[in-house]
């Protein structure tokens, strides 16, 4: 679980220690809170990048126009060359997204954004620049979100080729390991044992 980058599925689990699907399913969703608990919940600071994306089910143009989508929206911060931090979230309001990024980026820090009107509240608190993705352009100065659409695509890749489907109840435990392996990707040693401490500490509750 902490040596791959594209994670691990319960039937790989299933085979390589020979027990139940039912039990592998279980070890990984445990192990993938451990690293829920276990990852740097400190403060992002500097410049950091903040960027959205949809995960999940599939619907035609024609029924997303009918009954909206069924994907789950997907939050994500990270400091450039530092600290990433995603989950899942109810909406991209502004009152939504501004909460969020008060609570995890210290003010007067600069931050980078798309064009989405629901970011426009973050120039009263940060030095905010944002690039216009709906105008091709992905690139403005210092400001761009492509730390994450890199860590978008791959987080996707990696569902999709090792897990095939994940429902939006559980995809919070997906975001929390990938999140954890990017934020320790530079000592795979204290990746694994920083996770096995986090057996001492109180458990996460499961939402």
């Amino acid at each position: 679980m902490t040596s791959t980058r594209h994670g691990v599925a319960a039937k790989e689990l299933e085979r390589q220690i020979g027990c139940t699907y039912k039990t592998a399913w279980r070890m990984a969703h445990e192990l993938r809170k451990l690293m829920a608990q276990a990852d740097n919940h400190a403060s992002l600071s500097g410049h950091v990048e903040i960027d959205e994306t949809l995960i999940g089910g599939q619907q035609t143009r024609e029924d997303t126009k009918k009954k909206g989508t069924n994907k789950t929206i997907v939050m994500g911060m990270v400091e450039r060359n530092g600290i990433l931090r995603a989950g899942p979230i109810k909406d991209v309001k502004t009152e939504t997204l501004e909460s969020i990024v008060v609570k995890n980026v210290d003010i007067g820090s600069t931050v980078s954004t798309d064009e989405w009107p629901g970011y426009n509240s973050l120039d009263l608190a940060y030095q905010h620049g944002r690039v216009n993705h709906h105008s091709k352009e992905y690139v403005n100065g210092e400001h761009h979100v492509n730390s994450l659409e890199g860590h978008w695509s791959l987080l996707k890749r990696s569902i999709k080729g090792t897990h095939v489907h994940v429902s939006g109840k559980h995809l919070w435990k997906y975001v929390s390991e990938f999140s954890y392996r990017h934020n320790m990707r530079k000592s795979h040693y204290a990746m694994f044992h920083q996770l096995v401490a986090s057996f001492s500490l109180p458990r996460l509750v499961e939402s």
